[in-house]
């Protein structure tokens, strides 16, 4: 359900009340709207820690790699505020031309994860990614289950693998040195996550 907000000053205070909650961490602006993120249950985060965590160990030479869990990712200099997006997962790697300006990142990550939550809009922000330069984007979604692999190619980002559990496809990233794959478990499905240059593996 959308709710519009005309009014400035209650807006103000709605979101002054949520900043002080602690519960607009993954709110966003979008060209000036202000999106309030559904709040992520306590799965969201696991998923989003532990795919950090295993990108970040299958990084042979993590070096000056950036891995951020929610990073803020504008495509503007200036009032930046006014348009951006916090993926779950950012992954900047050398040679990338986004520029940290310190409270966001000018461009986007060379690989990025949303994990979908219900009500949320991560779908809506593939335009968004591949328009700062996002090369990989993966989605995790979880009703139903499934690993969506899109890469940015003539500047949109397209599907390039969908994994389910009734067909544990393999996704293999063209970007970081790792290959994905959702397999059937209790009480749900795991991601394995394996480094594609020595197989170590891990399970989340």
């Amino acid at each position: 359900m959308a709710v519009l907000v005309l009014d400035r000053a209650n807006l103000k205070e709605l979101i002054r009340d949520r900043r002080d909650r602690g519960i607009d961490r993954f709110d966003e602006v979008w060209n000036g709207v202000y999106v309030m993120a559904p709040a992520a249950d306590t799965e969201h985060f696991d998923l989003s820690f532990e795919l950090g965590f295993a990108i970040r160990s299958a990084l042979s030479k993590p070096g000056k790699i950036r891995v951020h869990s929610g990073a803020n990712v504008s495509d503007r200099s200036e009032k930046w505020t006014k348009n951006y997006r916090i993926p779950d997962l950012a992954v900047f790697l050398p040679g990338n031309p986004a520029r940290d300006m310190g409270p966001y990142w000018l461009g986007g990550p060379d690989f990025a994860v949303e994990v979908i939550s219900p009500g949320d809009r991560s779908r809506k922000k593939l335009d968004f990614y591949a328009k700062v330069g996002v090369r990989e984007l993966l989605l995790v979604d979880r009703k139903p289950w499934s690993l969506e692999l899109y890469r940015l190619t003539d500047g949109e980002l397209k599907l390039g693998g969908k994994a389910t559990p009734e067909e544990p496809r393999t996704l293999i990233s063209h970007v970081l040195p790792i290959s994905l794959r959702l397999l059937p478990g209790d009480p749900r499905p795991t991601i394995e996550v394996t480094q594609t240059e020595d197989a170590r593996t891990w399970t989340i």
